[in-house]
């Protein structure tokens, strides 16, 4: 189904560029025939996660930093797929980079939008399995801890409320629902 937009956009500024992110500012006429601005973030990456799945039942959390919040937070592993590199290859990359497994077999499970009010940024998920060991691959800007648990030891820290990273939780609510860990 198309829906066609209520906004009119009269200009967009760009207001701030680097990498990873460009931020616009929109002057646009609003779905009341209102004057107005809207701030758009773009990612330059999309954001791929992978939820390892040992033969027992286990996997890995990995944990980090995150400097935007200023706390310390588990998730699964994952990063983000530039312009050209597939999404698979973007899961196999980053499992290989932050916990040094690789996997013989894997499911996308999951595609989403990450705060779409005001950013285009996809999301998608897959499941890895069949684990091998091996050397992490960190980049400078990581410095990660991994950890390996049972899944149902995951899920109940999502459901506390102890794991807030969105993709995590999405991911982990899912994989739970499909009966896949």
């Amino acid at each position: 189904m198309s829906f066609k937009s209520p906004w009119q956009t009269l200009s967009v500024e760009v207001k701030y560029d680097n990498p990873w992110i460009r931020v616009e500012e929109h002057q646009v006429i609003n779905p009341a025939g209102n004057s107005g601005i809207y701030g758009t973030v773009s990612f330059k990456n999309r954001a791929v996660a992978i939820v390892p799945i040992f033969d027992n039942g286990d996997t890995l959390l990995v944990g980090q930093f995150r400097y935007p919040l200023q706390e310390y937070h588990w998730e699964l592993p994952m990063g983000g797929a530039p312009g050209g590199e597939s999404d698979l290859l973007c899961a196999q990359r980053e499992l290989k980079e932050e916990t040094g497994f690789s996997a013989g077999n894997w499911q996308q499970i999951m595609t989403m939008h990450l705060s779409n009010s005001i950013t285009q940024e996809q999301g998608f998920v897959f499941v890895a399995t069949d684990l091998m060991a091996g050397e992490m691959e960190l980049e400078e800007t990581e410095d990660i801890t991994v950890k390996r648990l049972p899944f149902e030891e995951v899920f109940q820290q999502v459901m506390s409320g102890e794991i807030t990273d969105a993709m995590t939780v999405a991911a982990v609510m899912k994989v739970r629902l499909l009966d896949l860990a």
